[in-house]
């Protein structure tokens, strides 16, 4: 095949045709047949030369170019596509590395195989053109409730027709054991959209939060126009869901809103969820409140948040307790879910026998410490003293106010405890001595002997040893692994070193080593205040 004037105008033809029928831009089909083209001319007159193909865009007419570059003369490679300075001087005029020589060459006859060589090239492309249309339609669609057809399952996956392409319901984003027939019509939510070689995959849900909480932007119009806002959700898919939502206009109830006249808004979305039960909560800042508010319908009578571990624990009268765990736990972590807090439920008896255990124990570590009665250790531990430091330390208006001490007495309690504390920051540090603790680490401004001691019996002897170890090393952590939260236990966690104070000393340390450049450490700071400061506003 020739491309003569009688066939230029039917390439533009084709172009357009094929852009049509697959919805994309003909120019890339266009580019697509100049490539195949030049494969053509590339197979007649040697693939070592750099033969180009240009398409009229009105005309139709198929140009086609050698075109040869301009290299030094140790550089020369490709004696077809390249030529030295010295060379090029017989076409071009005052030639320079990198300048181009283009002539134009006939045209080339296309025999069957260079024919369906090119039909292949241009096909690719298309599909490319194709994957690359699709990407781009539902990269930004992500996080969007899509009405879609079915099209067939395979091995427990929907696929479903987005037109144009294809989405993929994958087995564990269905809800319970739905099951559908092709042409059946359901709502799913966008939830990722990857590029991959095989063209671009985009993965619905049905059971994401997220989904849920679409699902009632569409119902709500309080939701929609971001008077009603939707904090957080969580879900048991198919079965059972929480969502918490606030509300910025005093005069509307997020609540009876999201509920709606009997229920109809609520009960729209159940319906869509094959019968989920919802549970609306009202958010509130006050986490402890929330929670609360969270566990329902179960009564709460006491809560102690510990926001450092994230722990929150909670105290229900006994008939309340299956109530606030739920069948197989499920309110309960539900509730987990909502809070983001690891939540510890006790009856009220239990609690009861865990203070009394907690209140039997200082009163032993007072009584065997500073020898004391047992009537003089419990007044200490029923003013709320815990630790021997406190004692040691704390102002002696504190313990002047406890029935029966005076000053003498008080600055006998300090002094024995003081004395303990010295005796046993003694033994500490000759023991850290024993495992080959370095001066760099004791002479440390912020650690105490015992933390010394503990850090060598974890093999941390040295400044260099220490400045290596992570703040949740230190300080301890927690780690979701499937959705599971599991405890890092930190070598100065038993001496209530928080992670801010871990992150602290372990810079400090490689600021003192050189590691680190405080110059930078400041920079960072302010990098961080200015993104704070932009966020707030």
């Amino acid at each position: 095949m020739a491309i003569t004037s009688a066939n230029q105008l039917e390439l533009l033809q084709t172009a357009e045709a094929v852009a049509r029928e697959k919805m994309i831009d003909p120019a890339l089909v266009i580019e697509a047949m100049e490539e195949s083209l030049a494969r053509a001319a590339k197979s007649r007159y040697g693939a070592e030369m750099d033969i180009r193909v240009s398409i009229d865009r009105k005309t139709g007419r198929a140009t086609f170019t050698r075109v040869r570059t301009v290299v030094e003369d140790d550089e020369l490679e490709n004696y077809q596509a390249e030529m030295t300075v010295d060379q090029a001087k017989q076409y071009l005029d005052d030639p320079k590395v990198g300048d181009t020589f283009v002539e134009e060459v006939p045209p080339v006859e296309m025999g069957r195989i260079a024919a369906q060589s090119a039909k292949q090239v241009i096909l690719q492309k298309v599909r490319e053109a194709e994957r690359d249309k699709q990407y781009e339609e539902f990269k930004d669609r992500v996080g969007q409730i899509l009405n879609v057809q079915v099209k067939r399952e395979e091995y427990g996956n929907v696929i479903v027709d987005l037109n144009p392409g294809e989405g993929v319901l994958r087995r564990n984003e269905k809800i319970g054991r739905e099951s559908y027939r092709p042409n059946d019509r359901i709502r799913v939510y966008i939830k990722d959209v990857r590029r991959e070689q095989r063209g671009p995959q985009v993965f619905l849900s049905r059971t994401a939060p997220e989904f849920m909480a679409e699902l009632f932007k569409m119902e709500v119009p309080e939701i929609y126009e971001g008077i009603i806002e939707i904090k957080a959700v969580a879900r048991d898919p198919g079965s059972r869901a929480k969502i918490a939502v606030i509300s910025y206009d005093g005069s509307i109830d997020p609540v009876g809103a999201c509920v709606g006249m009997r229920g109809s808004r609520v009960q729209a979305v159940v319906n869509e969820l094959q019968g989920e039960k919802i549970d609306i909560i009202p958010w509130n800042e006050d986490m402890p409140t929330f929670l609360v508010n969270a566990l329902q319908p179960a009564e709460v009578s006491k809560v102690v948040f510990d926001e450092d571990a994230e722990r929150i624990e909670v105290v229900v009268p006994e008939d309340q307790l299956s109530l606030a765990i739920g069948r197989r736990g499920q309110n309960v972590r539900l509730a987990s879910q909502l809070t983001g807090l690891d939540i510890d439920i006790l009856t009220e008896e239990e609690e009861s026998k865990r203070r009394q255990a907690e209140f039997e124990e200082r009163t032993k570590l007072f009584m065997d410490t500073l020898d004391l009665d047992e009537f003089f250790a419990q007044l200490l531990v029923s003013e709320g003293f815990t630790n021997l430091e406190e004692v040691a330390y704390v102002e002696l208006d504190e313990l002047l106010v406890i029935d029966g001490v005076d000053e003498d007495t008080a600055n006998e309690l300090q002094a024995r405890a003081r004395d303990y504390l010295e005796a046993q920051n003694a033994k500490a540090m000759e023991r850290a001595r024993e495992l080959g603790v370095q001066d760099s680490l004791v002479e440390f401004e912020g650690l105490t002997p015992q933390m010394i001691e503990a850090l060598a019996e974890d093999g941390v002897k040295s400044l260099e040893d220490f400045a290596t170890c992570a703040d949740w090393e230190l300080a301890g952590g927690w780690t979701t692994v499937d959705g599971e939260r599991t405890k890092d236990d930190g070598v100065l966690e038993p001496f209530d070193v928080s992670l801010e104070e871990a992150q602290n000393m372990i810079m400090t340390a490689r600021v003192m080593l050189g590691w680190v450049d405080p110059a930078e450490l400041e920079a960072d700071a302010e990098e961080d205040a200015e993104l704070e400061e932009e966020q707030e506003a």
